[in-house]
């Protein structure tokens, strides 16, 4: 079994038919049947084998390639399309309905026409489809389409300069967001980013998913970046923290030291001083905890120096306000005292205001 591409009229489309040892190049012209009939359309691929799971799954066929007989059919279709049109303008204008027709398309074998066109809302066209039965005596179809299925049947030139993908290629339309030009950088001015159709362009959804995987793994490489920092100051503590406790655990009981760092009073009374310094801050039981040689002074001993700071700047300063409070004192003791002249001591002064 061998399968072909063909590009039908209209809509443009390329479906999948089978062909039975059928002789096919590119750009001939076919006669396929699909589900709406016998419709005339034309090689995109030629003919490639295919395996018998693909073949039934290919419900569409081809006829023959094209003959001349098909090729003088094909062209009166297209001038009774032109007169179905004109036909069916006109009964809209009779019967006033809020729609705009947009193609017409015979069936290869006539059996049947359509009529595509939009509308803002939903339109009752049974009368329509009475006057166009009787004046065009088949079978008629009328098929609501949105704005994005008009530009695919009308075609144009984009902002690209190329022709509209909806109308040589694409197969079918997209979701496409304003997120999707965000992610890109692209100007938000809907005049920029909005096709023929009046839509967002279809081609902001081409290139949406790499921009989104390098936007996510812009985000993963920064993120591994904090956590290495992280994990290196993490590791920078736990050495240093190492490295303390391997200095702060060291015990120096050397009688040279002992002589060094004692005080007088302790070297005579034979008191002994040990020099204790562990990460624990724990005071050995005969004196206050010292610095061992070569290590750092604990948290606890830290903690102590700073309470005997404190202590001693409290004492100083209640001594400063014993001295003040006693300097005010002793001043006004010496302005209430007065004293007498020489002749006059030891008797009485006389009131103020008198004479003597």
């Amino acid at each position: 079994m061998q399968a072909v591409k063909v590009r039908l009229r209209k809509p443009t489309r390329v479906f999948t038919f089978l062909c039975n040892g059928i002789s096919l190049n590119r750009d001939d012209a076919c006669i396929v049947r699909s589900d709406r009939g016998l419709e005339y359309g034309v090689c995109v691929l030629p003919p490639e084998p295919c395996s018998g799971e693909m073949a039934q799954r290919i419900s569409m066929s081809v006829v023959r390639k094209a003959t001349f007989q098909d090729q003088s059919s094909f062209l009166q279709i297209q001038n009774d399309e032109g007169e179905a049109w004109k036909v069916c303008e006109k009964k809209i204008e009779e019967r006033q309905l809020p729609m705009k027709l947009v193609d017409v398309e015979y069936t290869f074998d006539k059996h049947k026409v359509v009529f595509y066109f939009t509308a803002a809302d939903r339109v009752d066209f049974r009368e329509l489809v009475r006057d166009l039965a009787q004046t065009l005596r088949t079978r008629i179809e009328l098929r609501h389409i949105q704005v994005r299925d008009e530009a695919k049947i009308v075609g144009g030139v984009g902002v690209c300069g190329r022709e509209l993908c909806c109308s040589t290629w694409l197969q079918e339309f997209r979701p496409i967001s304003m997120k999707m030009a965000k992610r890109q950088n692209l100007s938000l001015n809907p005049s920029k980013i909005s096709g023929q159709c009046g839509r967002l362009l279809c081609c902001l959804s081409y290139e949406n998913e790499l921009y989104r995987q390098h936007k996510r793994s812009q985000a993963v490489g920064q993120q591994d970046a904090c956590d290495d920092q992280g994990e290196e100051a993490a590791t920078d503590d736990d050495d240093t923290g190492e490295q303390f406790e391997e200095e702060s655990s060291v015990e120096v009981f050397s009688d040279d030291l002992l002589d060094e760092t004692a005080s007088p009073d302790s070297q005579s009374s034979g008191e002994d001083v040990s020099l204790h310094s562990r990460s624990t801050g724990n005071k050995p039981a005969n004196g206050p905890s010292r610095q061992a040689a070569g290590g750092k002074p604990g948290p606890s001993q830290n903690a102590g120096d700073q309470s005997r700071v404190k202590r001693s700047s409290r004492a100083r300063k209640r001594r400063k306000r014993r001295a003040k409070r006693k300097a005010n004192s002793s001043s006004r003791a010496a302005q209430k005292e007065i004293r007498a002249p020489d002749g006059l001591r030891g008797f009485p002064l006389p009131p103020s205001g008198s004479c003597l």
